[in-house]
């Protein structure tokens, strides 16, 4: 009887402290055969599956907002980068991966063959086109410049000696200055990138005083889509400093290149010459997008403003010519004052009376 009694007042306990736990908590408690039938479970699968490492990335690597589709003014030009040079040298340089460290375009590579970016045709005209009806497939490039790779279980492999990193030499970059409306500033920025390969030309005669090297574009990255992995690079970007203390996204960022002007957008659709009028036109070039930025900030001036800098220099020109006036008065008034007293003293001793002796006669 006893234990009948104790084992109906541990159920009656049971039953309150159920009944007195808040319905929320209740909700919320998953079930131990793993099914996710509660709305507070369902949420949480959903925000986990819906979660892009994009996203995250982005929080982690942060990078300089995208160019406003709305500026005002913008001017587009290509440049050519020659990643030999010292200012290019951290793009290039090392050629071959030593541990963490490798070169852009291994790291372009890798990244556009485990698909987390996309890689565009390269046009005849030079021109980029993002559209999905120019996107070409990692399989497509390596067998077009005969790059060397594995395929298994789906996936590509390349080892690092068959990335021909050595080649690609140059870097063409779609460059885009513009002014913002919103923040009344003026920026630069790379919009695109394409690695470039260089071959030494097997058939030219050796007397041949042209350049013998075969230009190979390969595709086209939209610098958007690569500027988070971009923000991850470190580069060493000074022989006096080896810190790497930039990466390649801050790189571009700030302009740290050095590239000449090959190609512009123009209404005529005309290139930039390559005779001996080509550097003359990159240097016009050039001086025009200099001139634009300095004299942005400078407004056009009122009229009023106009007529008061003319009557002050008006004002000035006036008070010069009074002075001027004034000297010349006193000058001439000296010089009357000083003839008057020459001709006063000249005059005096011919009026004075002459005294005349005269010898009497005796």
């Amino acid at each position: 009887m006893k234990r009948m009694l104790i084992i109906f007042t541990a159920a009656l306990i049971g039953s309150l402290t159920a009944s007195a736990q808040p319905a929320k908590r209740r909700m919320t408690t998953v079930p131990s055969s793993g099914t996710t039938n509660t709305p507070a479970a369902k949420k949480t699968t959903t925000t986990t599956t819906t979660e892009k490492k994009g996203d995250r990335a982005a929080l982690m690597f942060p990078t300089s907002a995208e160019m406003p589709e709305d500026v005002v003014w913008r001017r587009d030009i290509y440049r050519q980068l020659n990643l030999l040079k010292d200012a290019n040298a951290p793009l290039y340089y090392p050629v071959e991966p030593r541990g963490k460290d490798q070169n852009l375009f291994t790291y372009l590579l890798r990244l556009f063959v485990s698909g987390r970016i996309e890689a565009y045709k390269y046009n005849l005209d030079g021109n980029e086109s993002f559209e999905v009806s120019n996107k070409v497939k990692p399989k497509d490039i390596l067998e077009n410049f005969g790059i060397y790779y594995e395929e298994k279980d789906g996936k590509i492999n390349i080892a690092e000696s068959d990335i021909p990193s050595a080649a690609v030499k140059q870097l063409y970059i779609k460059e885009s200055s513009y002014f913002d409306q919103r923040s009344a500033t003026y920026k630069k920025r790379v919009t695109a990138l394409c690695p470039v390969m260089v071959e030494e030309d097997e058939f030219a005669s050796i007397d041949d005083s042209a350049s013998t090297a075969i230009t190979k574009p390969m595709f086209w990255i939209k610098y958007d889509d690569v500027a988070i992995y971009l923000s991850r690079l470190p580069l060493m970007v000074s022989n006096f400093n080896n810190v790497t203390n930039m990466t390649a996204d801050d790189y571009f960022t700030l302009n740290h290149y050095d590239g000449q002007i090959y190609m512009t957008n123009n209404l005529q659709g005309r290139a930039i010459p390559t005779d001996s009028t080509r550097t003359r036109e990159q240097k016009r070039i050039e001086q025009q997008l200099k001139d634009f930025e300095e004299n942005i900030w400078h407004a056009p001036k009122d009229s009023l403003d106009s007529l008061a800098v003319q009557q002050a220099a008006d004002d000035k020109k006036s008070s010069r010519r009074s002075k001027k006036e004034a000297s010349d008065s006193r000058r001439s008034k000296a010089s009357a004052a000083a003839a008057n007293n020459k001709r006063e003293k000249s005059s005096g001793g011919s009026s004075s009376p002459r005294v005349s002796a005269r010898r009497q006669r005796r």
